[in-house]
Parts: C-alpha cells; structure tokens; sequence
C-alpha cells in the first residue's frame, strides 16, 4: 500500500454534549420504569444510556482519510486523479452550499456540529456527481493532503 506525501485522516467524532444527552435519555428511560420497581429503573437507566451512546458512537464514527492515491470518505472511496478544483468553505458558505446551493447529484458526508467543509469537483466524465461536499474541521489541511496525493500520482 502506498501512502501520500501528506497523510490525512480525520474522524468526525461527535460532540461532548451528545454524551450528556444519552446520559439523559437514560435518565429519561428510567423515570418510564420507575412505577415498576427499583430493578427495572436500573435497567432503564443502564439500558436506555447504552443504546443511545452506540447510537452516538456510530454516527460520530465516521472518517475522511486520503490514503495513496485515494480519497475515502466515509464509505466512498474516490481517486485523486478524478478530482479536481477543491473550495475551502468557511461556516456561512458551508451552510449554503448544504441548503439552498446544494446539488441533488452531489456526494453529500455532512455533519451538522462541524460548520466547516471542503468542496471538491468530480472531474471524471463517467461520474454524474459534480461534487464532493465533505464536513471537516480542517478543510485547509485536507486540500492540502489532496493536493500532495495529486502531485504524487502524476
């Protein structure tokens, strides 16, 4: 396996509220159960906590990596050469370009706690996706990691 002149990898973890509020969905289970007994509210408390903290993690679990020559976005994995001009996006226009500017054939790995993103063009013919719209809290950095990858293919 090869690897890029810049490595990237980034996790889109969630936020540290998301915690709390699976701790209170917990909570909020265990005051359901409450009229049925102590036994039963622990459950709750330990059940509902549980399921809503996997439920966190595995949203919060996905990455955006460029490895080699390739980008991989989640579940996508592209190659750099079918890439072409990339956008930094900054919050105000990041949030344009997921409402009101967005294109329906886009490729579209949002998150709504990160404001910040990267937009990049699919330059490949056989591709109807126009773009790569990717959140991210570095976007300098994985355009800067694309374009190493790029230089390094060609």
């Amino acid at each position: 396996m090869q690897s890029s002149a810049t490595p990237y990898e980034e996790r889109l973890t969630a936020p540290r509220s998301w915690w709390l509020i699976s701790f209170l969905v917990g909570l909020a289970m265990a005051l359901v159960l409450l009229p049925f007994g102590t036994l039963p509210l622990l459950g709750g408390l330990v059940g509902g906590t549980a399921v809503a903290a996997v439920m966190a993690s595995s949203y919060g679990s996905l990455r955006i990596r460029v490895v080699g020559d390739s980008l991989i976005a989640g579940e996508a994995r592209i190659p750099v050469t079918a890439l072409g001009a990339m956008e930094v996006l900054d919050a105000e226009e990041a949030r344009a370009w997921r409402t009101y500017k967005a294109d329906t054939r886009a490729f579209l790995l949002l998150r709504s706690y990160i404001p910040t993103a990267l937009k990049v063009e699919v330059t490949d013919p056989e591709d109807p996706t126009p773009y790569l719209y990717l959140s991210t809290r570095d976007p300098q950095r994985l355009a800067q990691a694309l374009e190493a990858a790029r230089e390094a293919v060609a």
